[in-house]
């Protein structure tokens, strides 16, 4: 911004210096050429004049002496000739064919036509531009001759070439001073937009404690960066009660909800038989509002916290959590198999991948028929590394997956248990970490979770990262993601 605050005054200086001095230096230009020719003009007259009464009483030595007196007065040459064209005198020598041609010398022939006034012509002799000035002698009203006064016009020359200098140099120093006034209002009034912007990339950073600075810049800007410190201060308090609403009606469940299923278990000895489904569907729910309530706690806790994509082992954590898996997948009958070659470590923020494993493990063994296969698995792509967990369950439609990230969404059909947090959780730890969660139909049936990361490649090595154990890869009992959590 200051940079182009900067070249706007300058450009703005610039025509205005361009207004006012090219047509001051052609103006200055004409001048001293009017001024030479007058001045010359008046030299001429004088020794016409002059010549007029040498001539009528036949002084010509002394009307030579004047001529040459005058033309090293003036610098120049000066020559006067008589009705005939013939040469009467000069103040420089002249050859046979010069003298011969004097009287076709247009300024001259204009004179001894007995012309008023002066007749004024340019030519150039030798590179050096001179100026000729040609006026009638008269005395009364007989035509004695004619007077031609020629001067150089180099000092004219020189003279305008030292104004437009001056004015060139005028016009750098006022550009000079311009752009350093420029530049301090420039930045004057470019620093709170600054500061807004920093302040506006905090808040896109997820921190709303900076308020942008009101007391410096036009007034325009203060009034700017007042209406967004009250939308920033504004947004603060929408998301800091939002976040509290969630955290703190979790926390107030968990105790109603630890009492009411200690009730049910107290229950159960004295239940009677035909009541018992009762007791058991009670408890299921009971069991899932929980399940739903800890959903809550962890979403909340991730919008409170803007937290920093770290690297992590990937091949480390898939071993680790399809050990941990394996025993419930042999206990339901169903096979949990890890595959794929190491991918090293990728970017995810702490914990990230741990939970986004577990809610889509639980969600494929929710859904997998006794007998089928769960594969995890993971590959490198051009965008990233890629993890995929697939079961053999029913699969969704691809309305079902279109919603299936949202909260509390459940499909249809879905098995008892879920809470509809468990996806919606998995996306925002995906997207905290800087990647993508997708689902798609998995081939054959069933459903495909693919999550992609971004791998950490400043601090990766082609064994994993430095000072972190290989993980052991083999095929274990037991995993993929399902339905959507029911």
């Amino acid at each position: 911004m200051t940079r182009r605050l900067l070249l706007s005054y300058l450009t703005l200086a610039a025509l205005v210096l361009i207004c006012l001095e090219i047509p001051l230096g052609y103006v200055y230009t004409r001048a001293e050429r009017e001024r030479a020719t007058n001045a010359a003009t008046e030299e001429a007259e004088f020794v016409a004049d002059y010549a007029a009464l040498s001539l009528t009483y036949g002084r010509y030595e002394e009307l030579a002496q004047r001529v040459s007196a005058c033309a090293d007065r003036i610098g120049g040459r000066v020559l006067v000739v008589d009705s005939n064209g013939d040469l009467l005198a000069t103040s420089h020598s002249l050859g046979p064919d010069q003298q011969a041609g004097l009287a076709r010398r247009p300024e001259i022939s204009a004179a001894l036509r007995g012309g008023d006034g002066a007749n004024v012509r340019t030519s150039t002799i030798g590179g050096v531009q001179w100026l000729s000035v040609a006026v009638p002698v008269r005395h009364g009203a007989r035509l004695h001759g004619a007077v031609r006064l020629t001067v150089p016009t180099d000092a004219i020359a020189k003279d305008v070439h030292r104004v437009w200098l001056v004015l060139g140099l005028g016009g750098l120093a006022v550009l000079t001073a311009v752009a350093m006034a420029a530049f301090a209002l420039a930045r004057w009034i470019g620093r709170p937009i600054r500061e807004l912007e920093r302040a506006a990339q905090t808040l896109g950073g997820g921190s709303l404690s900076t308020p942008a600075s009101v007391t410096t810049g036009p007034p325009e800007v203060r009034s700017l960066a007042v209406t967004f410190n009250r939308t920033a201060a504004l947004l603060e308090h929408l998301l800091a009660s939002q976040s509290a609403f969630a955290g703190e009606a979790s926390h107030q469940l968990k105790t109603p909800l630890a009492a009411l299923r200690l009730r049910l278990d107290n229950m159960e000895p004295t239940i009677l038989p035909h009541m018992r489904g009762n007791l058991d569907a009670a408890m299921a729910e009971t069991d899932r509002l929980a399940r739903m309530v800890e959903g809550l706690l962890a979403l909340a806790r991730m919008e409170e916290t803007a937290l920093t994509p770290e690297p992590v082992d990937l091949d480390e954590v898939l071993g680790e959590r399809a050990l941990v898996w394996s025993g419930l997948y042999a206990r339901q009958g169903v096979l949990l198999l890890l595959t794929g070659r190491p991918v090293g470590a990728v970017l995810a923020v702490p914990g990230a991948v741990e939970q986004i494993l577990d809610n889509l493990l639980s969600n494929a063994l929710r859904v997998a028929p006794k007998g089928s296969l769960v594969t995890l698995s993971r590959r490198l792509s051009a965008t990233g590394a890629e993890l995929y967990v697939e079961d053999q369950g029913p699969g969704m439609t691809a309305e079902q997956r279109g919603r299936a990230f949202d909260r509390f969404w459940r499909a249809p059909d879905a098995a008892k248990g879920g809470t509809g947090l468990g996806l919606a959780l998995v996306q925002r730890l995906t997207l905290a970490s800087g990647g993508e969660a997708l689902l798609l139909p998995a081939p054959g049936g069933g459903l495909k979770a693919v999550i992609r990361l971004q791998p950490a490649m400043s601090r990766r090595s082609p064994r994993g990262l430095p000072g972190l154990p290989r993980p052991r890869h083999r095929p274990v009992a037991g995993a993929c993601t399902g339905a959507k959590e029911h």
